[in-house]
């Protein structure tokens, strides 16, 4: 049987047609969660001071994850319009990756922390670019009432990046050979691409569509400002709240305790509002006064943003965080966050298997409500560490972490889905990259300039002191709910 849309015939999938077309997500994750988690932390310890370590490192995830913003629609509506013989998206993927090769090697060879950010930059930009153009891979080539086991594969290919990361990459770094761990995730990364290359076969656009790119880019760029007002105004009020907090605390306490509640409460502060008004501007800048009219659509990015930014920055301080609370070198920090992600990863996936039903059962609103919960459970035993240093402990606590997103990353997007008008889905639910980008300048942007301030008065407390404030931001991703009404299945609002 065939089926046509939007100018392709399109053929019933086999049961290895899902593993084909999702094999690219497995190497894009890959890429980077080796990257994010364990090079880039590797790298800037080399390269910075201790002092400046989080700062540096924030900076660097925050500026990569702006250019993923622009970048990665940019190259989605360009293979829309290709009419390439090779078809659409595998052009863009093939490119795409041997730009990664060049600039993985340029991060390799780096010699100061600038390098590396110069590296990272136009590696987000080319890694882009095939992410862009692979997610049209399944509209383009999948039945609509097959997308959901295709998806379903796509997810399984994304959790088991992580375990594989944390199998190889992690521990070659953390045997101090950093440059075999760039090269063998160059190596991974060029296999899986040459593998998609060759089984998935795509039917060429025969004519190229008449829609204008003006528009759509347009929006990106309003996303963009949304972002940026949103930051403005997390740091002006996370500065009068933490200000007037600390002047209580200053003569009570010290200048010391006054001065770390001055930055530990205004940051906390900080990053909520900058995710509640970087979201609300960043919507009203691209959907104008439908997101008013869509307000739960856009309560539901601000769950998604500030669950996010929780749960990425925790991963991608992971270690620092040992190095601060354990001790630990750098090749021993770097390998046991590879071991914490794995067990993460692990409990992830085990919680999100059942969560297709259980959102049948009891709502997809209450599920990533209760996700968020679970997470923040989690981060609190990670906070816990403080008081009693502890492998097993930090262990248990990514486990819950890693349970509360199992639960979070399926029922949210389901979520989402139900929200999003059924005639504009696509237009919508493309703006919820404001959680992708707004999750770093939110969580690792903030989270690393708290981080060393803190450290500057107390050594090793500035971790937990972030940390505290991603679990603040999970209860918040789950109160943020609260504004999504009508839509959620068994908990519906009416």
């Amino acid at each position: 049987m065939r089926l046509t849309l939007k100018g392709y015939e399109m053929k019933r999938l086999r049961w290895y047609d899902y593993i084909t077309i999702n094999l690219f997500w497995l190497g894009l994750n890959f890429r980077n969660t080796a990257v994010g988690t364990i090079i880039m932390p590797y790298l800037v310890d080399v390269f910075v001071p201790a002092g400046v370590r989080n700062s540096a490192f924030g900076a660097l995830r925050a500026s990569g994850l702006i250019i993923a913003l622009v970048a990665q629609p940019a190259f989605g509506l360009l293979s829309d319009r290709s009419t390439s013989r090779f078809g659409r998206r595998r052009p863009y993927i093939f490119v795409g990756v041997l730009l990664d090769l060049a600039f993985l090697a340029a991060m390799a060879l780096s010699w100061n922390y600038w390098m590396l950010f110069a590296s990272v930059l136009l590696l987000q930009f080319s890694a882009n670019s095939s992410h862009g153009a692979l997610q049209g891979l399944i509209p383009d080539m999948v039945p609509e009432d097959q997308r959901g086991r295709a998806s379903a594969f796509k997810a399984v290919f994304e959790l088991l990046a992580i375990i594989l990361v944390a199998l190889s990459i992690a521990r070659i770094a953390g045997a101090g050979q950093i440059d075999w761990a760039i090269a063998a995730t160059a190596g991974i990364l060029l296999l899986i691409m040459i593998l998609t290359m060759i089984f998935v076969r795509e039917e060429p656009l025969q004519e190229k569509p008449d829609t204008p790119l003006g528009p759509p880019m347009l929006r990106v760029l309003g996303m963009l400002a949304g972002l940026a007002a949103g930051a403005a105004a997390g740091l002006v009020a996370g500065a009068l709240v933490g200000g007037l907090a600390g002047l209580i605390a200053w003569p009570l306490a010290g200048a010391d305790t006054g001065m770390m509640v001055l930055v530990g409460l205004g940051g906390t502060v900080a990053m909520a509002v900058a995710a509640v008004t970087g979201v609300w501007a960043g919507a009203l800048a691209t959907l104008g006064q439908e997101a008013r009219r869509h307000a739960s659509f856009t309560w539901w990015i601000v769950n998604r943003l500030l669950f996010f930014a929780a749960v990425t920055s925790i991963q991608a301080f992971a270690a620092f965080f040992l190095m601060s609370s354990l001790d630990m070198t750098r090749e021993e920090a770097v390998a046991m966050a590879g071991g914490l992600m794995m067990i993460v990863g692990i409990c992830t996936l085990v919680a999100a298997l059942p969560s297709g039903w259980l959102s049948d059962k009891f709502g997809t609103k209450r599920l990533a409500g209760v996700g968020g919960l679970v997470a923040a459970a989690g981060t609190a035993v990670l906070v816990l560490t403080m008081a009693m240093p502890s492998v097993p402990l930090i262990y248990v606590g990514g486990a819950i972490i890693g349970v509360g997103a199992g639960l979070f990353t399926t029922s949210n997007w389901a979520l989402g889905t139900e929200l999003a008008p059924r005639e504009e889905a696509g237009h919508y639910l493309g703006v919820s990259n404001l959680a992708g980008a707004g999750a770093g300048v939110v969580g690792a942007g903030l989270g690393g300039l708290m981080a060393d301030f803190i450290d500057g008065y107390q050594p090793g407390l500035g971790h937990f002191v972030i940390f505290a404030s991603y679990g603040v931001l999970f209860v918040l991703s789950t109160v943020s709910l609260l504004g999504v009404r009508g839509a959620g299945g068994a908990d519906q609002v009416a």
